[in-house]
């Protein structure tokens, strides 16, 4: 006789259903990661993108220039100067009332789609109107970020430091040398190989090391494209071989996916395309109004996924690139099926990747306001000053880490003094904010994955990623006891013209001041543009103009240049080189990007 077989305890019943689980979720596990390595890989790159000096470090001073007799080249020399000068690019501050007028906006924008493909049954055209509207944007989205992707991985191959055999080498791109800075500098020569870290024990011929000294000095050699319509438009742009074939990028992308096709591979091309230069445009401005837009779009995603058919009906009915799109296998029973993807909205993107961008620039806030000195007052009565730090550029310092340390983060060459260990002192920062909200973002998709598993229904990632990420941020915040430090932070930044004329001071003579009110008509122009105009001929209606970047070897062929469909010459203010494209000078290689400032609503 067989005697009855006891029910599983409550761990083991918990333990066979993950399992079961687990077994149904295998086959989806590729995808998965695929998703969640294509939605941190914009977030991380565009935060990092949208770095600029805090207000914490000082601001980078002004070359003055040099005084010089005028020539029929002043404004093109003019024009140079101001290259040194350190653009302000402004970024698009939200405001508390954004948390508002978003969720409106958006579900008013959401309705209207949902309706208009009822009444039209056929979404063919509306989607042809719409691939046209975002094609506008896709080509410079997609040739943005080609063209920040060929810089960095050219920064990898010819960082402007490097260590080998205990010594830290500076790359000299003017005279074509690595120079021996600290370490074991002793008996160490310079090296004439332009390759870092074991690849200069390379043997390489003279021509070799030439095409090589000219492939790393080939970015910064640019196209300068200006337009001027008479008391309208000055405007100069340059454009170098990478930018170039980013254009021709996002060209190819956007006409194969609106003439030929559109797979999934170029859909989340211009998708990440449209995050990375999303994440450079816009800022909470204070994680109490990041907080705030995220705490709404968190209901409005609620509202439109559970309790109507909006958002899923719009997701699945338009084919643009308005989301992630990622490959699933084919159910196990039916391998004639078609393929399937999962999807993730833009908006679960972007929305988040804003406040971990905020989180990121917050962590080099605090990197540069814990390196401040305060210096008492020598006079009784006065305050004490703050003498902020030097801003050091962290583009291409990535590279420089890479190559001058392990990956544990220890120095590669032999830093025996203080002096030396200071010396290289910004290749990076910590970046504590920053990690714990990647951190809350990836559990926030992860849960949203499992749910949409368990209950085999679209879920609204914002439910979940909206607590994570700031959760993570408000409680590493409350750990480290810097939570009112936190909460007056700000990237709200008036133009300091206007503040010194608040407090009653002069402005400076290198200031520029920006849209300025109260000037009278025209001058509310950006003050470069006014400056580029004010030195163009009276009767001067129209002109294009297109300079190149190197020197010919003829002397009277060099620097043609186009007006107006008119090809010119002018003398060429680079010096003759053994190649055509001119090395990098150590302005170039030292330049930092430019800044970003947030205007105020």
């Amino acid at each position: 006789m067989t005697g009855s077989q006891p029910d599983p305890g409550l761990v083991a019943q918990l333990l066979g259903r993950a399992a079961y689980g687990f077994t149904q979720m295998q086959p989806m596990l590729p995808t998965y990661l695929h998703l969640i390595v294509s939605a941190l890989f914009p977030i991380y790159a565009g935060a990092h993108a949208s770095l600029s000096r805090p207000s914490s470090a000082a601001k980078r001073g002004k070359k003055k220039r040099a005084a010089r007799a005028p020539s029929a080249d002043s404004d093109d020399e003019d024009e140079d100067d101001e290259e040194g000068e350190e653009e302000e690019r402004l970024m698009e501050g939200l405001s508390p009332t954004d948390a508002l007028l978003m969720p409106l906006f958006a579900g008013c924008a959401l309705a209207s789609l949902y309706f208009l493909l009822k009444w039209m049954k056929d979404p063919a055209l509306l989607n042809k109107i719409l691939n046209g509207y975002f094609a506008i944007f896709g080509v410079f989205s997609v040739s943005r970020l080609v063209t920040d992707l060929l810089d960095s991985g050219h920064s990898l191959i010819y960082p402007h430091r490097h260590a080998l055999d205990g010594t830290l080498y500076h790359v000299n791109g003017v005279d074509e040398k690595a120079e021996p800075v600290a370490g074991l500098i002793k008996d160490k020569a310079t090296m004439t190989s332009p390759l870092p870290g074991l690849l200069a024990r390379v043997p390489l011929p003279a021509r070799g090391r030439r095409i090589l000294w000219a492939d790393r000095a080939m970015p910064g050699n640019k196209w300068t494209l200006q337009f001027h319509l008479h008391r309208k438009l000055a405007a100069r742009f340059k454009i170098g071989p990478h930018g170039m074939v980013g254009v021709v990028a996002g060209l190819a992308t956007v006409a194969y996916f609106n003439l030929v096709d559109k797979p999934w591979y170029l859909t989340n091309l211009l998708g990440f395309g449209f995050s990375y230069g999303a994440l450079q445009l816009m800022s909470p401005t204070t994680f109490a109004t990041g907080s705030l837009i995220l705490g709404a779009l968190f209901f409005y995603d609620i509202y439109f996924v559970f309790y109507t058919p909006m958002m899923v009906t719009v997701a699945k009915s338009l084919d643009v690139p308005i989301k992630l799109m990622f490959p699933r296998p084919g159910p196990t029973d039916d391998p004639t099926a078609p393929p399937s993807h999962a999807m993730l909205g833009l908006g679960d993107v972007v929305l988040p990747g804003i406040m971990i961008g905020l989180a990121l620039r917050f962590d080099l806030y605090l990197f540069y306001l814990r390196r401040q000195k305060r210096i008492a007052a020598t006079v009784e009565g006065e305050e004490d000053t703050v003498e902020k730090p030097q801003y050091h550029s962290l583009a291409g310092r990535w590279s420089d880490h890479f190559w001058t340390h392990s990956f544990t983060g220890r120095p590669l060459w032999n830093t025996t003094t203080a002096a030396e260990n200071k010396l290289e002192a910004h290749f990076t920062f910590p970046k504590v904010y920053f990690t714990a909200s990647l951190i809350g973002y990836t559990l926030g998709l992860l849960a949203t994955l499992g749910v949409m598993m368990v209950w085999n229904h679209a879920q609204p990632a914002l439910l979940y990623l909206v607590p994570g990420v700031l959760s993570s941020i408000w409680l590493t915040a409350l750990v480290r006891g810097e939570l009112n430090l936190m909460w007056q932070y700000t990237e709200a930044v008036e133009d300091e013209e206007q503040n010194k004329k608040k407090a009653g001071g002069q402005s400076a003579p290198n200031d520029v001041p920006q849209n300025i009110p109260g000037k009278g008509e025209g001058d509310d122009k950006p003050e470069k543009t006014k400056r580029l105009a004010s030195h163009r001929p009276e009767r001067e209606v129209f002109s294009f103009s297109i300079e190149s970047p190197w020197k010919s070897k003829q002397s009277h062929s060099a620097g043609n240049e186009f007006v107006s469909g008119k090809a010119t010459h002018k003398s060429s203010r680079h010096s003759s080189e053994k190649h055509n494209w001119v090395p990098s000078t150590e302005a170039t290689a030292k330049t930092e990007p430019a800044g970003k400032r947030v205007r105020l609503n």
